[in-house]
């Protein structure tokens, strides 16, 4: 079977589809189309593989070439050293992963030199291989008669002997991997606090003794422990059960020297046995395990963080209406902002309705005059510090409008990443002349009109919807949210003649120097009126042409179906749909009656097949459709402003900010987000939060605890308004106490053993870059912003 064989039988086995369907679309992807291209253009090809699955292929592609690769060089390396046997061969072949090929390659590989060479060296070889031979014999008396000049004495010649068996063990693949498998299946991870760390460590107090499965750690939990260890609060172990645990690995160390007898050689090789698992292998495996817990982990925080950056991203938009875009703040003053539908700077101002000034009045008649001179239709209010009392101001400040004036409607807006948005170089050559703290109030106002397009200008890790986001492999979290942020943008289309830049480089083929070429030309010679007068831009040819074109939008152009995501190529069907029902496009586009009385499979050809052919008439009927969700907001309940207003069993309304394994965050309006606990999110046993809320959501929730103190916020999405909540308190040890994490585990620590695990969580303020509220006592910098 040859390598690319392999790896396509592979990765259809793990995508759930067949390995020609792998094949067609590797085959593409190499010749540089995009995945979303190939999702939405390409079904016929790849035999309509979803974009998650092509996702899936890509990654998973590049890790088994490296695989490939690396079994290639080992391959050659072992033949070069003339030491290559068909097992071996077979061995190297079969080797599924990275690990279990070097497990293979490790007693071949080049090593600098070992106390098992310079035994050899000094003629110890034979005492190791007499003493595997002869069991009967004495070790002591075989030893005796390898005293040299380099080997001082018995006890010399017998270490030298057991550094040669130990190393013939270490480097045994097969041992290795039943080693590692039992270890995986049976290790437990211990964390103890170092002495004097209780208090400056006391975030990460839940781990001040705590052990549990390694193969059961969840993500959140994992990443804890270790910024825990990095910090110097506590030393972090994998090994066995300690109950029986390390005899058994010692054991299954033994067994392959065969020891089963009482004679003298069985009894030192079964010391030996012992000896090489506690100084050579358990450090090396323990090694390996923390390796596979934190590379399991960061997947999992990655795929949580990307998962909500796609909920954000893929938000409703509020649509284009004039905007004004309010950044709260004390001292400062309140930032304000107005856009016109297009998202156009119109004015701005800052006015100081708080301490010190406490200018009410003035700050009333600023935003009346803003309101009334721009035709104001949407209110975005930034939920940082002063959120609450800002809404409370836009709020008085309708009930004086004139009643010829048509009153806006006041949003709260997440405003996380505006403050890294306000001082990067994209705000500064976009408002070069505006005070940085103003841009804020700008890009709050743009969110609300369209989230996806303004968030793109934003660094995916700057949004700050993940968790422990600064503990994982930044290279990898950076590819995994720009993939989604390419998915989203695709997936909603680009107006061709509005997007800018930002937003253009992440549509598929493009990138930001086509991006910026598309811009330069729109500003130079006008709206674009066709799809093809792209092929005029400098630099764009008919490869970017053909991965573009489908994902770009033009209204009230030229050619009607550029409106639409029909691509350009198969625009000779939609004409032949169009001429089928009698009619010219534009009266037809959205007509789905019509549309509906056609057989797709009339107009299949040869190059497009019966799922293009659908699509193009699903586009007919809704062209340009958005994705998104129709718009909507929470209310937050009047007179509850502070976390101090709350009391348990109220009802409130409010907007997930943030889902993680173990439950999910909710903005009620009182400057801490609250936790509803996993076990809390539905009158079901829930695993996964996901499948109940995604960030953006507007939620019913009832609060369940309020801790002022520590700022901690409990709620409730079940119908029993949280009664289980107090019912499950005594079997996961209480709120905001140690609890034992079991299969949805939220928190971590020795006592509680309930079955859904201790919900720990604490809040902190809401930071000016929209930081997050409650979060576990030893989660508390899990999401945090920078």
């Amino acid at each position: 079977m040859d390598t690319s064989t392999r790896i396509f039988r592979t990765i259809a086995g793990e995508i759930a589809a067949k390995q020609d369907q792998v094949g067609a679309a590797v085959k593409l992807l190499d010749e540089g189309a995009t995945v979303p291209f190939v999702a939405r253009y390409r079904k016929e090809v790849t035999g309509g593989l979803d974009d998650s699955q092509l996702r899936t292929l890509a990654d998973r592609l590049a890790y088994l070439r490296e695989l490939e690769a690396r079994r290639e060089t080992v391959a050659a390396s072992i033949t070069e050293q003339g030491k290559m046997t068909d097992a071996l061969a077979k061995a190297i072949v079969g080797a599924e992963t990275k690990a279990a090929l070097e497990d293979i390659y490790l007693p071949y590989k080049p090593k600098r030199r070992t106390k098992a060479m310079i035994a050899r060296e000094n003629g110890l070889a034979p005492l190791a291989e007499a003493i595997l031979a002869d069991r009967t014999a004495d070790p002591e008396v075989l030893a005796a008669g390898y005293i040299s000049d380099n080997v001082a004495d018995v006890k010399a010649a017998l270490d030298g002997a057991r550094d040669i068996v130990a190393e013939g063990l270490t480097e045994n693949a097969t041992l290795l991997g039943e080693l590692r498998s039992f270890l995986q299946k049976e290790a437990i991870v211990a964390a103890k606090v170092i002495s004097g760390q209780e208090q400056a460590g006391a975030k990460f107090s839940d781990y001040f003794e705590h052990s549990e499965p390694w193969s059961k750690v969840p993500s959140h939990r994992a990443l804890a422990m270790m910024r825990a260890s990095k910090e110097g609060v506590i030393t972090l172990d994998i090994g066995p059960d300690a109950e029986g645990g390390k005899e058994r690995a010692e054991e299954m160390v033994a067994s392959y020297l065969d020891t089963r007898s009482d004679a003298p050689g069985d009894k030192w090789l079964r010391k030996i046995a012992g000896w090489t698992w506690r100084v050579k292998l358990s450090l090396s495996m323990t090694v390996d395990l923390m390796g596979e817990l934190r590379a399991r982990a960061q997947e999992e925080a990655i795929a949580v963080f990307a998962r909500n950056l796609k909920d954000l991203l893929l938000a409703a938009p509020a649509g284009a209406k004039a905007t004004l875009g309010l950044d709260p703040g004390i001292r400062t003053g309140c930032k304000v902002a107005v856009v016109d539908a297009t998202g156009k700077l119109l004015d701005t101002a800052t006015i100081y309705p708080f301490q010190p000034k406490n200018d009410v009045r003035g700050a009333e008649a600023t935003l009346m005059a803003l309101i009334a001179k721009h035709g104001v239709e949407l209110i975005a209010i930034g939920n940082g510090t002063a959120s609450r009392e800002s809404e409370k101001l836009v709020g008085e400040v309708l009930k004086l409008l004139p009643k010829g004036v048509k009153q806006p409607t006041k949003v709260v807006v997440s405003e996380a990443g505006a403050s890294v948005y306000s001082a990067s170089e994209l705000a500064a050559r976009e408002f070069p002349e505006l005070d940085v703290s103003l841009r804020g109030a700008v890009s709050i106002a743009r969110r609300l009109q369209d989230p996806l397009a303004e968030l793109v200008k934003i660094e995916p890790k700057s949004i700050g919807v993940g968790q422990y986001q600064h503990d994982v492999d930044q290279h990898r979290l950076s590819k995994s949210l720009e993939a989604v942020v390419e998915d989203a943008v695709n997936a909603v289309g680009v107006d061709l003649n509005m997007a800018s830049a930002p937003l253009l480089a992440h549509v598929s083929g493009l990138g930001p120097g086509l991006a910026e070429a598309i811009v330069a030309h729109r500003d130079a010679n006008g709206a674009f009126g066709s799809r093809k007068e792209l092929l005029k831009v400098a630099r764009l040819g008919p490869v970017a042409f053909e991965q573009c074109a489908g994902f770009l939008r033009i209204s009230e152009g030229d050619e009607p179906l550029d409106v639409s995501a029909v691509h350009p190529e198969a625009y000779d069907v939609a004409r032949k749909i169009v001429s089928a029902c009698g009619r010219d496009v534009r009266s037809l586009m959205g007509d789905g009656a019509a549309l509906k009385r056609l057989r797709a499979e009339e107009f299949v050809s040869e190059k497009f097949g019966l799922p293009t052919v659908r699509d193009i008439l699903s586009e007919l009927e809704k062209p340009g459709r958005d994705p998104r969700p129709t718009f909507k907001t929470a209310t937050f309940a009047d007179g509850v402003e502070e976390i101090s207003d709350l009391k348990p069993g109220m009802v409130l309304e409010g907007t997930v900010t943030n889902v993680a394994a173990f439950g999910a965050f909710v903005d009620v309006g009182v400057h801490q987000d609250g936790l509803v606990h996993v076990s809390q999110l539905a009158d079901r046993f829930v695993k996964d939060p996901h499948e109940v809320v995604k960030a953006g959501d507007v939620v019913k929730v009832t609060v369940t605890e309020v801790d002022v103190p520590r700022k901690r916020i409990g709620l409730s999405m079940r119908k029993d308004g949280g009664a289980s909540a107090k019912e499950d308190r005594n079997a996961r040890a209480g709120f905001g106490g140690k609890g034992r994490g079991g299969p949805a585990g939220g928190g971590g620590g020795p006592r509680g053993k309930g079955p859904r695990g201790g919900g720990n969580y604490s809040a902190k303020p809401k930071q000016q870059d929209g930081g997050n509220g409650a979060l576990g006592a030893a989660l508390l910098d899990a999401m945090r912003k920078k």
